[in-house]
């Protein structure tokens, strides 16, 4: 009888380390510290819209944004978050069935070791470089046109660029890099060096203000930020979606007051006037909004609360469609 016993605790005992015994070995399994590629799609109408992540970078709000620093400070807190913030850089691919347009490359190699992965996730989301017809820029800061260039050499070979022609007269000036003070002139140098292969090409197609580019986006103008600092709205089916560039930076300071700049916009009044402007027209009609600078993926929409705004994150979907 007390031998039953322990073949039964005996039993037992063995049951309960096949169970768990492996528990220990796995949890003592290295840490990944990695994430799945980057990229999100979904549907806008007729259109497939991918987003592209470049990365993401650390950015200290409290001394970007023209606020007194504890308010800054009290924001990010409300949002769970701590300066400096992690910063999304954020591109989107628009699959028209006719078309296949990029709206900004992301800052490729010019901006350090976390970002530069726009290429990678691109291929991981199905397509190729050689693929892109059309490059719709917002502005030509590094972070946006960044990608265009890899190691000298056009990254995307049959694509055709586009930026407003305001942008193009402001950033591919050489007197105005000659004028630029001595801080400023890395700017032009950088933007000079993405874009002009492309002009060079025959492939660089500057464009007027509110210009209508495809069937189904056109350019909105938002300057400020830059002098042409273009916003891109995309239509189908009665949907719309607007890509706003840099139209805001820190989700949890500038949602709730779109008055705050930052110290780097060109001209901070027009470019309060062209956010307050963008998240209302989002707002009211029920818009997509898309940002570049959002927390990846950057989709979702707009709503009202005072005299500020909330994002409201896009649902996850799955593409059953």
């Amino acid at each position: 009888m007390r031998f039953k016993r322990y073949l039964r605790g005996a039993a037992a005992a063995w049951a309960v380390t096949i169970l768990f015994g492996t528990v220990a070995a796995h949890a003592a399994a290295p840490q990944q510290k990695t994430q799945a590629p980057g990229y999100y799609r979904f549907k806008l109408g007729d259109f497939e819209v991918t987003v592209l992540s470049d990365g993401t970078f650390p950015m200290k709000a409290a001394e970007i944004l023209a606020n007194p620093p504890q308010q800054t400070e009290a924001a990010l807190a409300r949002a769970f978050l701590r300066d400096p913030i992690e910063v999304s850089v954020n591109a989107f691919l628009i699959n028209t069935g006719s078309k296949l347009v990029l709206v900004d490359t992301g800052a490729g190699s010019l901006f350090g070791p976390t970002v530069g992965k726009l290429m990678v996730n691109l291929k991981a989301s199905g397509y190729t470089p050689d693929q892109v017809d059309e490059i719709y820029i917002s502005h030509m800061h590094l972070d946006h046109v960044g990608g265009l260039v890899n190691d000298g050499k056009i990254a995307f070979p049959n694509a055709v660029v586009r930026a407003a022609q305001l942008e193009a007269d402001h950033w591919l000036s050489d007197a105005h890099l000659n004028a630029a003070p001595k801080e400023r002139k890395e700017g032009f140098e950088n933007a000079m060096k993405q874009v002009n292969p492309y002009v060079v090409a025959g492939r660089f197609k500057p464009f007027g203000a509110d210009a209508a580019l495809e069937p189904g986006i056109r350019a909105v103008a938002a300057a400020g930020h830059t002098p042409g600092h273009t916003a891109y709205v995309v239509e189908s089916m009665g949907q719309s979606l607007v890509l706003w560039g840099d139209t805001m930076h820190v989700a949890a300071v500038q949602f709730p007051d779109p008055s705050i700049v930052i110290r780097f916009d060109d001209d901070a009044t027009a470019a309060a006037a062209a956010r307050k402007k963008i998240f209302a027209d989002a707002a009211q009609n029920d818009w997509w909004v898309g940002g570049a600078h959002l927390p990846f993926p950057g989709i979702g929409h707009l709503r009202t609360s005072g005299t500020g705004y909330i994002f409201v994150p896009a649902n996850y979907t799955s593409l059953s469609y």
